[in-house]
């Protein structure tokens, strides 16, 4: 199971329900995939298929709708 915790333009937010347990976001659109940790800071963790420039408007998207990750994280884990 992925749930989408939201989507901008192309791209699509969301986690896996069973993958490690250390916040994090995944994010998809036709241009790549990518995997941001959420904490203890925003960083990229792995990336396939986007700039450079595309990855710094994902981490500052990442950033800005951090507490909203954390929030539908923490919902769907029951932590």
């Amino acid at each position: 199971m992925s749930p989408t915790i939201f989507r901008i333009g192309n791209y699509r937010f969301y986690f896996f329900s069973r993958e490690e347990e250390r916040i994090h976001v995944h994010i998809v659109s036709p241009d790549g995939e990518a995997k941001f940790w959420i904490e203890p800071i925003v960083s990229l963790s792995t990336y396939t298929g986007f700039s450079e420039k595309q990855l710094g408007q994902l981490q500052k998207l990442v950033e800005k709708h951090k507490n909203e990750i954390v929030k539908a994280w923490k919902k769907h884990f029951k932590t």
